[in-house]
């Protein structure tokens, strides 16, 4: 709606007025209800959706003073707070305008008015109706966004003793300020449990930070983390804060840690021991106040042992542990997730009604799921678009073959025939991209190495 049209109702006792303000206004493009008397009001503001009541101030003849206007103009504040009301009189002072605008009219206009200057008002008055529409609906959709997030775990859904023993550790650490270390696969929900440890803190009500280590490149780890000065270096522009100093009061959430080179490992540790960061080109710290929460699908003991993990970081790191279970370990929640993503993608793309066939179930359930709930979020989404049938079948999802229809034999039970075995498959995957292969089994490349020369491969 552009904001020279509009809906108006124009209220007033005069049947000249009303004619003059409807020739008047619905050649500008507005649609113009009128009435004679204020009476009707409640009904019509109940029935119907104005954006401008033009109102006059007195009805009975002889008086002069504006109280009928004051007073049907709090019964409209009273039914519709965003509708807005200019008010009219041809007694118009100084004092009744601004007695009017304090009791919550928007502008005051004198009869007889001005056809310039009254549609400059009715102009200025439909872009204060759309703001106060905007902001309405902002606060909507944020007290939605709060009644989401107060949920305790918002999306993490299950029942599984593995999971409550998640829910069980974050109902015990979430109140201190200990620093928490969250281990599993991708696409278990590592962010989703640090948020649920911030939502619980009493850091509830300040920011939540979350950094991705792994896309940052170790060039620019510095300055992303701890901030810069202008002219610190080429492109610095103008001082920039750091990560650490943005969450400052709140929570800060490094995932993906077991990317950090080892020398920003030892700059991490100092920051997290001395609480300040000192912002590249700076001369004097800034002091810090974070609460840290770190997650990686990573073996960083391995890697400790490898000497590409600092142990003293760790051990800052982990003053908790949390491990998040892969979904083939709690098979018992995914009918709740499947019905939990369906409810979810049904309503966004609205195809309300679909449901999960037996078969569909039966094969979801014994899925092997290697991406995790992740994996099972993205195949509910896809199936729920794909669909022209109302019960889901096992045809409309796409699953990742099973290692053993790659190739992979495991008639046998003895492991290292079966690590041998899965270490080959991954290279093959990977056309022998060491990097990516570790990355895919969890594993750092020095372990990778090291088993490739165990194995002869």
């Amino acid at each position: 709606m552009s904001p020279h049209n509009g809906t108006l109702l124009v209220v007033d006792d005069n049947p000249d007025i009303l004619v003059a303000a409807r020739l008047l206004l619905k050649q500008h493009g507005y649609v113009i209800h009128t009435e004679k008397s204020p009476d009707v009001l409640p009904n019509l503001l109940r029935n119907e959706n104005y954006d401008v009541i033009l109102l006059d101030m007195n009805f009975t003849q002889d008086v002069t003073s504006g109280s009928e206007g004051f007073y049907w103009l709090e019964q409209i504040v009273d039914i519709d707070p965003s509708v807005v009301v200019i008010l009219m009189t041809a007694y118009g002072d100084v004092d009744l305008a601004v007695r009017a605008i304090k009791a919550g009219a928007t502008d005051f206009i004198v009869k007889p008015w001005q056809n310039e200057k009254l549609l400059a008002t009715l102009s200025l008055a439909m872009n204060l109706r759309t703001s106060r529409r905007q902001v309405d609906t902002l606060r909507e959709k944020q007290q939605q966004l709060n009644a989401d997030m107060d949920q305790k775990y918002h999306e993490m859904i299950g029942t599984s003793p593995a999971m409550q023993h998640v829910f069980n550790a974050i109902d015990k650490v979430a109140c201190t300020d200990a620093n928490v270390l969250i281990l599993g696969e991708n696409g278990t929900g590592k962010e989703l449990v640090a948020r649920a440890l911030h939502r619980q803190s009493q850091r509830r009500d300040e920011v939540f930070i979350s950094v991705d280590m792994g896309s940052i490149p170790e060039t620019l780890f510095e300055s992303e983390l701890f901030g810069h000065v202008r002219g610190a270096f080429t492109d610095a522009k103008k001082d920039k804060p750091g990560r650490f100093q943005v969450a400052s009061g709140g929570t800060l959430f490094l995932d993906e840690i077991g990317n950090i080179p080892l020398s920003m490992q030892a700059k991490l540790l100092r920051v997290l021991e001395e609480r300040q960061v000192m912002r590249l080109g700076a001369n004097q710290p800034r002091p810090i106040d974070v609460r840290l929460v770190c997650a990686t699908n990573m073996s960083v003991y391995e890697m400790v042992e490898d000497k590409e993990f600092r142990q003293d970081f760790l051990y800052r790191i982990n003053t908790v542990e949390i491990h998040l279970p892969p979904l083939r370990e709690r098979v018992q929640d995914i009918p709740l997730l499947i019905d939990y993503f369906l409810g979810l993608y049904s309503r966004r793309y609205k195809k309300e009604g679909l449901r999960v066939s037996p078969a569909a179930m039966t094969r979801l359930q014994a899925y092997h799921w290697p991406g995790n709930v992740r994996e099972l979020r993205h195949a509910l989404e896809r199936a729920v678009i794909m669909t022209d049938t109302l019960a889901l079948q096992p045809q409309d999802f796409m699953f990742t073959p099973r290692q053993t229809d790659e190739g992979l034999s495991l008639d046998t039970f003895n492991l290292e025939d079966i690590e041998k075995m899965v270490i080959r498959k991954a290279l093959s995957r990977h056309q022998g991209n060491i990097s990516h292969a570790a990355q895919d089994l969890g594993i750092t490349r020095t372990s990778l190495y090291r088993r490739m020369e165990k194995y002869d491969l």
